[in-house]
């Protein structure tokens, strides 16, 4: 379980920024140097290259140099872990929504109730 959540926390760490759920759709399209993503994020190839780092920590980035160029490219995983616990938690949510509709209908219902015998 520590693994498990550690390996969550480290993954969602990395899609939390902008900047590195671009550099993901990007490398979706094509592999890229880090020069190429720093032109193409406006940043310093320093700041690029933490971005990668943390990229590459949770695994979904590779990079491999090749002289002086470090292409990048999409790692193996494949976010099968971070899926299965985003859907348990779409499940709970749906089934507590559920239940406060149906309370929801049922306060209404005897609102209704209440207003048709005070009429009477």
């Amino acid at each position: 379980m520590v693994h498990y959540q550690t390996r969550l926390d480290t993954t969602f760490a990395a899609l939390s920024d902008v900047t590195r759920r671009g550099v993901l759709e990007q490398l979706g399209s094509s592999d890229a140097s880090i020069t190429d993503l720093a032109q193409r994020f406006h940043m310093t190839l320093t700041g690029m290259k933490k971005h990668v780092s943390v990229l590459e920590q949770a695994g979904l980035v590779t990079t491999e140099k090749v002289g002086r160029v470090r292409t990048c490219k999409l790692g193996l995983r494949r976010l099968e872990e971070e899926a299965a616990w985003i859907e348990g938690h779409r499940q709970l949510w749906s089934v507590r929504f559920d239940a406060l509709d149906e309370l929801i209908d049922h306060l209404k219902s005897k609102e209704r109730a209440d207003a048709q015998r005070k009429r009477r």
